[in-house]
């Protein structure tokens, strides 16, 4: 069976302490139809010139003044050619060199969603704990009235099922993102692994303006579920989150 072409996409601005690890990961991958992308926000630190020392591991590579994050994922969804799409942020590592080859073998078809589990990792590559939530045996848009339990960097999937990311939203596109590719997948052709896809890079962009995420988060559930029950859900989830933070302390 051939093998799709995967376009992995990586956007980035001011990461010359991140973004080598991240092209290295994909360098080791043994499998062999990689198309690998490089979004970069005019940086002004280095980046650029690592990125131009790494050019072999390289398909595509921009670097332009841009209107934030979700305008840079839509330039490199724009450039894809792959049959998938997988978005991994500057700092993010893939776990091992044969990852992605085990899973897009690990059917006889190929799914229109692959996901798994996400390792949070330190700058320097050191794991710090597993992520909070969990994703679930089978995934379906409800499994997101409690929030986003598929980590983006965890989450391929078939290009053709994924629009441009909703720039109205600074820091919860994904979620909205996501959330639409479920929802025109064939929900038989949506794969959990129980394998590790991603080492993510803590502290995002959503992970520092948690306020302004949940606010955009509880706007998407509106548009994908209704105005009641996204209310309930995300009254239920901020309640959840909040006992689990007071356990911690405890």
């Amino acid at each position: 069976m051939k093998q799709p072409l995967v376009s992995i996409i990586t956007v980035c601005k001011n990461a010359k302490d991140s973004i080598e690890a991240t092209i290295n990961s994909i360098r080791s991958q043994i499998y062999e139809n990689i198309e690998y992308i490089i979004i970069d926000g005019d940086s002004t630190d280095g980046t650029k010139e690592i990125i131009e020392q790494n050019r072999d591991a390289v398909n595509k590579f921009i670097s332009e003044p841009d209107n934030g994050l979700y305008y840079a994922m839509n330039k490199g969804l724009d450039m894809a050619t792959g049959e998938y799409v997988w978005f991994l942020n500057a700092g993010d590592r893939i776990p091992h060199s044969n990852t992605l080859h085990k899973i897009m073998s690990c059917s006889f078809i190929f799914q229109d969603i692959y996901y798994g589990q996400t390792t949070i990792i330190d700058k320097n590559g050191r794991t710090l704990k597993k992520r909070r939530l969990k994703p679930p045996q089978r995934l379906t848009r409800n499994s997101f009235k409690w929030g986003m339990l598929v980590c983006h960097q965890a989450f391929i999937v078939k290009r053709k099922l994924v629009k441009h990311y909703d720039t109205r939203y600074k820091f919860s596109a994904d979620y909205d993102w996501v959330l639409s590719a479920i929802e025109k997948a064939d929900q038989e052709l949506i794969r959990h692994s129980s394998r590790t896809y991603c080492k993510f890079l803590d502290g995002g962009i959503s992970a520092k303006n948690m306020t302004q995420s949940n606010k955009e988060r509880y706007h998407i559930m509106i548009e994908h579920y209704g105005f009641i029950p996204a209310t309930f859900y995300n009254c239920l989830m901020l309640f959840r989150f909040a006992k689990s933070k007071i356990i911690g302390e405890l």
